[in-house]
């Protein structure tokens, strides 16, 4: 019996030798996208910290995040600077073929947000209409699809000051990062909608190199075990208060 427990605890940790520092899961993410991940009185939080804790906790080993500029992030996993990226990131065509997901363990609402004085309600309106949007972001492809006009923005703040000062005519967003910035700061002057009737709730996964396939299979099984005792639920509950573990 001994025998066996010690070759499945060896096969369980064998995921570790693709770790970039011993015992460590180096998690790349933006740090300034709330709820995701943001600092408050200037310690990281947010919904995918926490949840990057937990299921570093479940792989036996400990988190550890870097926060990076999003034009950076998806780059710095391919240069190695972090085992995974967690940062409200779609599988899309174009990163398969670079990268390999986790299980999505979150589906995030698409939102149309405008000046409160806008015309615009829906997706079909927003052709030649220029949109800030983050560069390579899920919100940005969905806006280039329906043929805005994009304009660079690095931050939720920064592009909700482009609407307010007319720089832009509206943005493409998640649901929840509006849901959370409203918490704490005004949304006078803006309206919202959210997109569900016109675009499905999109998966969101962690993002992995090819070669560290040892890892994502870990990291899928602690994302299973946290479905299923009810932390991934609470976590949701907690940072967006509605539960987005399913679609």
């Amino acid at each position: 019996m001994a025998a066996c427990d010690n070759k499945k605890d060896s096969a369980e940790d064998s995921f570790k030798s693709e770790l970039k520092t011993q015992g460590k899961l180096t998690i790349g993410l933006e740090g300034t996208y709330s709820p995701y991940s943001y600092r408050k009185d200037g310690k990281l939080t947010g919904f995918e910290v926490e949840f990057g804790k937990a299921v570093a906790k479940k792989m036996g080993v400990q988190a550890q995040f870097v926060p990076t500029k999003w034009d950076s992030l998806v780059a710095g996993l391919g240069s190695k600077k972090y085992d995974v990226v967690t940062n409200n990131i779609s599988q899309t065509p174009a990163r398969r073929k670079v990268y390999k997901f986790s299980k999505p363990y979150i589906y995030s609402r698409y939102a149309l947000i405008t000046p409160k004085n806008s015309s615009l309600s829906s997706l079909k309106e927003i052709a030649g209409q220029k949109f800030a949007e983050g560069t390579g972001t899920n919100n940005e492809q969905l806006a280039k699809k329906y043929k805005a006009q994009l304009i660079s923005s690095g931050d939720f703040s920064t592009t909700l000051s482009l609407l307010r000062s007319g720089r832009a005519a509206g943005t493409i967003n998640s649901a929840e990062a509006w849901y959370a910035y409203k918490k704490d700061n005004s949304t006078q002057g803006l309206k919202f909608k959210d997109l569900s009737k016109e675009e499905k709730p999109v998966k969101i996964s962690a993002m992995f190199n090819k070669d560290n396939d040892k890892t994502r299979a870990t990291f899928n099984k602690a994302v299973s075990e946290l479905r299923k005792d009810g932390t991934l639920k609470k976590l949701s509950v907690k940072y967006f208060g509605a539960d987005i573990t399913k679609s």
